[in-house]
């Protein structure tokens, strides 16, 4: 298996991957909105292929919290998805691995997700951690983040989802 930085070649690819991994039309409509979308920082799109065939995909794109002292510029990954077939492989785990090492200029990493996958790959439930979810419809338990080196403890308050997850609803889905 390889993971590797997508390319415009892969697109279609990515796209069925996440059809597939998510059963649900707006997550690839997501993933080619989040990567044109105005960002205060530059999306993060890798893929894991196998024998050249693309069979995973995880992204980061930009959001912010809304901090007491100022607005900080974080990730969210969103979405992660490996191909059925290929599930439980470890695809997803290096695919979040290799995001997290991507991300590491960037104070906070959040996610909507399953505590129980996401807790053994760095992440921990956020509201905990003083961080207020983007909406009611996202479980505390899913609520989850990585601090990253650039974390500083004053860094909490109410993340701040882009507008592509608000206006595909694609928020409190998982």
């Amino acid at each position: 298996m390889q993971i590797r930085p997508e390319t415009g070649a892969d697109h279609e690819s990515v796209e069925r991957v996440q059809e597939l991994a998510f059963a649900d039309a707006r997550i690839p409509t997501l993933v080619s909105t989040l990567r044109t979308a105005a960002a205060p920082l530059p999306p993060v799109s890798l893929v894991a292929s196998v024998d050249g065939q693309v069979v995973g995909h995880v992204m980061l794109s930009a959001s912010r919290l809304d901090a007491p002292r100022r607005l900080v510029d974080v990730y969210v990954l969103s979405p992660l998805g490996v191909l059925p077939d290929f599930q439980r492989q470890g695809i997803g785990t290096r695919l979040v691995e290799q995001a997290l090492a991507a991300a590491r200029d960037v104070p906070l990493v959040f996610l909507e997700g399953s505590p129980a996958y996401y807790g053994k790959r760095g992440f921990t439930g956020a509201v905990a951690l003083g961080f207020r979810a983007p909406s009611l419809r996202i479980p505390e338990p899913a609520f989850q983040v990585a601090p990253m080196p650039p974390y500083e403890p004053w860094m909490t308050g109410t993340l701040v989802y882009s507008a592509p997850f608000w206006d595909l609803d694609c928020v409190g889905l998982r």
